[in-house]
């Protein structure tokens, strides 16, 4: 729901199969958060409305912490859908925290590619998971640790001896 409100697609076109739903149980989810978003989107102005009328206590946290850490001047690893629906909206109550959060991956469930482009945001992987349980920051950490190494240690070309052409 928070997915579709922030991107203004249709619920067929955002919500996904989870962890196996048949088409029957597809279809149903699509019609919950068709009819629950008709009787909130009316009333959402600001970022925190979003929080506030259909955020649970889970993504209103994740958000909550994504602005804080953003604060304290800590980057975040967000880590698939409900996060991203999370970390959108974040960024929808305080822009300025967007470049603070780095994406895991993207994962099967359709409609978090489209979050990911709404956000500008280019995950490090792309391995159609839909595991849970941070399967992707698990994956994508390591990635960034060894970036940040290389960047640390890396010699400069003037360091290294290596001539500039001429």
């Amino acid at each position: 729901a928070m997915a579709v409100a922030h991107t203004k697609l249709a619920a067929q076109a955002m919500v996904g199969r989870g962890t196996g739903i048949n088409d029957q149980g597809l279809a149903k989810k699509a019609a919950v958060v068709t009819r629950a978003l008709s009787k909130h989107i009316p009333h959402m102005r600001a970022g925190a409305d979003y929080l506030r009328r259909i955020g649970g206590f889970e993504v209103n946290a994740l958000a909550a912490a994504y602005i804080r850490a953003a604060q304290r001047g800590i980057a975040v690893m967000v880590d698939g859908y409900i996060c991203t629906a999370a970390a959108m909206a974040a960024v929808k109550v305080n822009p300025s925290i967007r470049p603070w959060l780095f994406f895991s991956h993207c994962s099967a469930e359709p409609g978090h590619e489209k979050l990911l482009v709404k956000l500008e945001a280019k995950p490090l992987l792309s391995l159609e998971m839909r595991l849970g349980e941070g399967s992707g920051a698990a994956l994508a950490l390591p990635i960034l640790q060894a970036a940040c190494a290389l960047h640390r240690d890396m010699a400069s070309f003037d360091e290294a001896g290596v001539s500039r052409g001429g």
